[in-house]
């Protein structure tokens, strides 16, 4: 990649405008002060692609019982109230 400089008034001036070209180009620019370089605008590194989570806990739960009877006994239920 490679590098660019700007001074650092014209980067005050534009910084916006050289923060979106170094994320679409890749190119770094390098910030300089009376002809020092004083600071490095590099590209962010790429962000890791998201796992889909749908189907993430397959395999990983137990089914034993019934899982289609109730919890409780029914005959129990008209004790417990509204």
């Amino acid at each position: 990649m490679a590098k660019g400089t700007i001074p650092i008034s014209a980067f005050k001036a534009r910084c916006l405008a050289v923060l979106r070209r170094v994320k679409q180009t890749g190119q770094t620019i390098i910030v300089t002060k009376f002809g020092e370089p004083i600071a490095e605008i590099v590209p962010p590194t790429p962000a890791p692609p998201e796992e889909p989570w749908l189907g993430k806990l397959k395999d990983r739960g137990k089914i034993t019982g019934d899982i289609v009877a109730p919890a409780a006994d029914p005959s129990d239920w008209d004790a417990m109230g509204p």
